[in-house]
């Protein structure tokens, strides 16, 4: 059963069940395009029932193949750009305070960036330690991961030697074509599928998330439960008010529809700021096209407070807000008592930060709304392996709905391609 609930107290002021009312049949028929794949994209919604399908064989596949990267690495590079990276990083970041399994490794990311000094850190770093490298590319030409590989394979095989970088390359990509898996072919090395149904912002419960979580040492049994659980929920319950997923996508038509045309996602929590980086680009690119769309954005409470929160409270309102609480920590300290009280912080003295921060979290929800934000609520209890997987299928779910709600196609990026011609033509590339 899903643990996600929606807050929608004081949402009222800005939507109201009149527009509701308007909007349920529209998101009904957007799930309707959904469920049937009667809608635009609809050869890209392997994800919908990808919880359920993924089989114990395939999951057993993936941990074998962790536990063998990470018992011979103390690093592992994973190479990937977008939606090939995003989503471990979501998941990783998000339970790096959590015990792991005995054969864990390290992860760094590589592939996102052109940046030489980036790579110059990351080099610094595996020089001295035992490292292997997970490659996630659906073509192999994809230009940053592409640099990547070059970089890491060639160091790889000046380190351990030709035959023991195959040892420590694993790649996952396309079945069949591709440059990536003729490479992998040919150098016999492990190769995971990336589903041709399934684009790269929807892939993290596919082995290009399943595999470097689970090498990272997390449980991908339990994310894959927490989505199973969220999909029966978006399945079995076609009403707004019985769906959270479903009133997500209305609630924020609605305010885009009245001017409120950036959202911002906080939270509380410090582990989740690249899960909103993930979730970003899962918005961004399924619904920033022909003209229209929310512009997706971030903040991270409370230190964005002392920043970005001025202009959250004062600034232009054409902002409404996606707030994250979560109840409880997976670890705990308590406000010191200090006999002197200088600072003047004994009134929390024996307090937990849990209860500070929930507090605060309270305290700012209450100032935006007053301050002309509309606030909608997403509580969950704690920050694991299963709540992330309800976590991730609920924003999937809710996203394709909102696009088409929106009316655009929610699994294409037409947009993403534009800057790689200009590039391309710049750099020399044959044929630009």
């Amino acid at each position: 059963m899903s643990a996600i609930k929606l807050n929608t107290q004081g949402i009222e002021n800005y939507v109201t069940d009149t527009d509701l009312e308007i909007i349920s049949d529209e998101i009904e028929n957007a799930r309707e395009m959904l469920v049937t794949g009667s809608g635009a994209g609809n050869d890209f919604l392997g994800w919908l029932k990808l919880p359920c399908v993924i089989t114990d064989e395939e999951r057993s596949a993936i941990v074998a193949e962790a536990e063998r990267m990470a018992k011979m690495s103390d690093t592992v590079v994973v190479i990937g750009i977008g939606g090939s990276y995003l989503g471990t990083r979501a998941v990783v970041e998000a339970l790096l305070d959590k015990d792991r399994k005995n054969r864990a490794a390290d992860i760094v990311y590589a592939g996102h960036t052109m940046d030489p000094d980036y790579y110059a850190r990351i080099m610094k770093r595996i020089e001295n330690e035992d490292y292997s490298v997970i490659v996630i590319s659906k073509s192999g030409t994809t230009t940053e991961p592409a640099i990547a590989f070059r970089l890491f394979r060639q160091h790889l095989e000046k380190k351990y030697g030709k035959e023991g970088a195959q040892r420590r390359i694993a790649v996952i990509t396309d079945s069949q074509k591709g440059a990536l898996h003729a490479i992998a072919e040919t150098e016999r090395y492990p190769q995971f599928i990336i589903p041709d149904s399934v684009g790269g912002r929807f892939s993290v419960l596919t082995p290009v998330g399943l595999l470097p979580i689970a090498v990272a040492g997390y449980d991908i049994a339990n994310l894959l439960a927490g989505a199973k659980e969220m999909q029966y929920e978006c399945a079995n319950n076609k009403r707004l008010e019985d769906n959270p997923a479903l009133m997500y996508a209305a609630l924020r038509n609605l305010l885009y529809r009245k001017g409120y045309k950036v959202e911002v996602l906080t939270s509380f929590k410090y582990g989740l700021r690249y899960f909103s980086e993930w979730w970003k680009q899962l918005y961004g690119e399924s619904e920033g096209k022909n003209g229209k769309g929310i512009l997706p954005c971030s903040m991270n409470f409370t230190t964005d407070l002392h920043s970005l929160g001025q202009y959250m409270q004062d600034g232009e309102r054409m902002v409404f807000e996606t707030m994250i609480s979560v109840e409880q920590s997976n670890n705990e300290f308590a406000v010191p008592n200090d006999s002197e009280n200088v600072d003047g912080l004994n009134y929390i003295a024996d307090k937990t930060l849990t209860y500070v921060n929930n507090n605060a979290l309270r305290g700012t929800r209450e100032a935006h709304l007053a301050g002309g934000v509309p606030v909608i609520g997403m509580e969950i209890p704690r920050l694991d392996e299963r709540m992330l997987g309800q976590m991730i299928y609920f924003f999937e779910y809710s996203c394709a709905i909102s696009g088409y709600t929106l009316g655009v196609n929610p699994f294409n990026q037409p947009g993403v391609e534009a800057y790689k011609t200009n590039m391309f033509k710049l750099l020399g590339k044959p044929g630009f």
